[in-house]
C-alpha cells in the first residue's frame, strides 16, 4: 500500500511504500469462537445500539477497509422491486409502476432481467403506451384514425378471422408509428405532398370564397351565390344549396347544420344532411363578411362595421343577444371561445370583447393597414393585413410578439395550431411558417417560413388545415388538398382532376348574373384609440341589401380599382369625400 507523508523539515514530500501487513494486527487465535460469540450479543441489541457500534468499528477502520464494506454494501442495498412484486402475485403493481415509462426507458427495461421483462409483455405495456399517446397527442389521435390501426387499441375491434394481438405486435407497432410521423413532419419541411384538385368552372363568377371539410366532404362557399358539397373520395359535386342572392363569403357546419353569410346580408341555416334551407337570419345590412359558432352562441359580422352575438337554440329558433359596435370600417373576421370575442377591421385594429358580458376589453394596434384575417385560440392570436404581414399577438398584454414578413401582397387566410401557422395571400402564395420558432424572440427572421407553396395560379381567399394535410380555396375557381402523409413520389406532385358537376341535375339550380359594377361611398377613417367604453346596441330589424358586394379593399393594379372580398382599406388612402368604382375581378 502507498502512503504519502509530508516532511516539515524539508518541505518536501517523501514517498513511502508500506506493506499492508506492516500495519495490520497477528490475527487472534480464538477469533471464530469469539466473532460468533459476538453476533450472537449483537443480535439482541436493539437497532440503535446496533447502529452504534457498528458507525464506532467503521471509525476505527483504515480506508481500505472502508472502501471494500462499499463493496460488499452496494449489491445489499439493491432491491429487484419489480421481480419480488412478481413473485408475490403483485403483478398489477409491478405494471401499474412500469407503465409511467417512455419508449426508452421501457425498451431498458426489457432487457434488465426475464422477471421485468414478463412483467413488460404480459402487462401489454407497450400497447398501453400506444394507447396513452392517442390519448394525449392529436397527432396520434388522428393518425390512429388514418391508418386504421385504433381498432387494435383499448377495446379491440376485431374483424372477421382476426386473432387478438399479442405483446409482440404493439412492441413492433410503435416505432412504425414513430416512423410514420416522423415521415409526415419531413414532408411538412421539405415540401413532399401529393395534390388534388377540385375545378368548380363555375359558369359565372368565378371564384371560392370559403369552405370547410372532414373526412368525407368538404363544403365550399361560392362566388356563383351557391354552397356546393363535395365528396372527397371521389372529387365529386354531390350537392348543390341554392337560397341566397348573392355571393357566399362565410359558413361553418358541424353534425346538423350548415350556417352561411353572404353578401346578400343574409345569413342562412341548412340541414347539412338534406340541404333544406331551415332558416334565414334578417339583421345586417350589408355583407355578412364572417361567422363561428360554437356550444349554442353564433358571433357574425359585417361590412356595416357591427358584430351580433347570437343565441341558438335550435335551427329554426336564433336569436340576437347583443350587438357590438366599436370598428370604424367593415368587420372582417371574428373568432370567440368562452373567454374572449376577438373581432379585426379594415381600420387596422383588433378588439377583444368579453364573451359572458359583452363588455370591451381591449384593442390591439401595429398593423399598419386594414386587416383580413385573425385566427385566435390558447391566448393567441394571430392576423394578416393589407400591409403584407402577419402578427403574433398575446390576447392578454395586448402585446405584439412577432411579425411575419415574406407575403407580396394583402393576406387574406390564416390558420395555425401548437406548431405551424399556414397563411394564404393575394399573391397567390400558401406560406407555412414554424410557429414555436416565431413564439422564440432568438430566433431569426429567415428561419421561420419552411415552405412556400405555389400551385394557386389565383389569390387565395381561405384555407383550413390539420396534421396531414392542406385544402385550400381560390379566385382561380379550384379548390386544392395537399397531402402530406401519402407521398408515393417525392420528385413528382400527381395531380388528380375531379369531374364536371352536373349543372342539369334536377336538385343544381344556380343563379346567372353578370359581376356588379357599383360606386361605394366609402365614409372617412379616423385613428383609433383603445376604447374605454364601446357602444352596445339593442338589435333593430334592417332589411337587407339585395347588393352582390363582397366586402371592399381597394387595391390598384395597372391603373385598375379591384374589388377584393376583404375590407382592409388603408386610412391613410380614403377622404372623407372619395368614391371609388369597385368591380370583382
Amino acid at each position: 500500500m502507498d502512503i504519502i507523508v509530508s516532511s516539515s523539515n524539508s518541505n518536501e514530500l517523501v514517498e513511502m511504500t508500506v506493506d499492508e501487513t506492516t500495519i495490520s494486527k497477528k490475527s487472534t487465535s480464538n477469533y471464530e469462537q469469539d466473532s460468533i460469540n459476538f453476533l450472537k450479543r449483537f443480535e439482541q441489541w436493539t437497532d440503535s445500539e446496533q447502529l452504534k457500534i457498528v458507525e464506532d468499528s467503521l471509525k476505527r477502520m483504515h480506508h481500505y477497509q472502508l472502501g471494500k464494506i462499499n463493496q460488499i454494501l452496494f449489491p445489499m442495498l439493491q432491491r429487484d422491486f419489480i421481480g419480488q412484486l412478481s413473485t408475490k402475485g403483485l403483478e398489477h403493481i409491478a405494471e401499474k409502476i412500469l407503465s409511467y415509462l417512455d419508449d426508452k426507458s421501457l425498451m431498458a427495461t426489457e432487457l434488465v432481467c426475464q422477471d421485468w421483462y414478463h412483467v413488460v409483455s404480459q402487462g401489454m405495456l407497450w400497447k398501453k403506451l400506444v394507447e396513452r399517446k392517442v390519448i394525449n397527442d392529436t397527432l396520434w389521435h388522428r393518425l390512429s384514425e388514418k391508418r386504421g390501426w385504433n381498432r387494435y387499441l383499448f377495446r379491440q375491434m376485431l374483424q372477421n378471422g382476426e386473432l387478438q394481438k399479442t405483446h409482440g405486435f404493439y412492441r413492433q407497432l410503435y416505432p412504425q408509428i414513430c416512423k410514420d410521423i416522423e415521415k409526415i413532419e419531413t414532408n411538412w419541411r421539405t415540401g413532399n405532398f401529393t395534390l388534388q384538385k377540385i375545378q368548380c368552372r363555375s359558369q359565372n363568377s368565378k371564384g371560392v370564397y370559403c369552405l370547410q371539410y372532414d373526412d368525407d366532404k368538404i363544403v365550399s362557399g361560392l362566388r356563383d351565390n351557391t354552397i356546393k358539397i363535395w365528396d372527397r373520395k371521389t372529387l365529386e359535386c354531390t350537392k348543390v344549396l341554392t337560397g341566397h342572392n348573392g355571393s357566399v363569403l362565410c359558413l361553418q357546419y358541424d353534425e346538423k347544420v350548415i350556417i352561411t353569410g353572404s353578401s346578400d346580408s343574409t345569413i342562412r341555416v341548412w340541414d347539412v344532411k338534406t340541404g333544406e334551407l331551415l332558416n334565414t337570419l334578417l339583421h345586417h345590412c350589408e355583407a355578412v363578411l364572417h361567422l363561428r359558432f360554437i356550444d349554442g352562441t353564433m358571433v357574425t359580422c359585417s361590412k356595416d362595421r357591427s358584430i351580433a352575438v347570437w343565441e341558438i337554440n335550435s335551427p329554426t329558433d336564433i336569436a340576437i343577444r347583443r350587438v357590438l359596435v366599436g370598428h370604424r370600417a367593415a368587420v372582417n373576421v371574428v373568432d370567440f371561445d368562452d373567454i374572449y370575442i376577438v373581432t379585426a377591421s379594415g381600420d387596422r385594429t383588433i378588439k377583444v370583447w368579453c364573451t359572458t358580458t359583452c363588455e370591451f376589453v381591449r384593442t390591439l394596434l401595429g398593423h399598419k393597414r386594414g386587416i383580413a384575417c385573425l385566427q385566435y385560440r390558447d391566448k393567441i392570436v394571430v392576423s394578416g393585413s393589407s400591409d403584407n404581414t402577419i402578427r403574433i399577438w398575446d390576447i392578454d398584454s395586448g402585446a405584439c410578439l412577432r411579425i411575419l414578413e415574406g407575403h407580396d401582397e394583402l393576406v387574406r387566410c390564416i390558420r395555425f395550431d401548437l406548431k405551424r401557422i399556414v397563411s394564404g395571400a393575394y399573391d397567390g402564395k400558401i406560406k407555412i411558417w414554424d410557429l414555436q420558432l416565431a413564439l422564440d424572440p432568438r430566433s431569426p427572421a429567415q428561419s421561420l417560413c419552411i415552405r412556400t407553396l405555389t400551385e394557386h395560379t389565383g389569390r387565395v381567399f381561405r384555407l383550413q388545415f390539420d396534421e396531414f394535410q392542406i385544402v385550400s380555396s381560390s379566385h382561380d375557381d379550384t379548390i386544392l388538398q395537399f397531402n402530406f402523409s401519402s407521398l408515393t413520389n417525392a420528385d413528382k406532385v400527381p395531380t388528380t382532376t375531379a369531374p364536371t358537376p352536373n349543372r342539369h341535375s334536377s336538385h343544381h339550380i344556380h343563379h346567372q348574373q353578370s359581376p356588379p359594377h357599383v360606386i361605394l361611398s366609402t365614409p372617412p377613417l379616423f385613428p383609433v384609440c383603445s376604447v374605454n367604453s364601446a357602444n352596445i346596441l339593442p338589435s333593430v330589424p334592417i332589411t337587407p341589401s339585395n347588393s352582390d358586394i363582397p366586402p371592399s379593399d381597394a387595391i390598384n393594379s395597372n391603373n385598375k380599382v379591384v374589388q377584393s372580398q376583404i375590407s382592409a382599406t388603408s386610412t391613410s388612402s380614403i377622404s372623407s369625400s372619395s368614391s371609388q368604382t369597385l368591380t370583382d375581378n
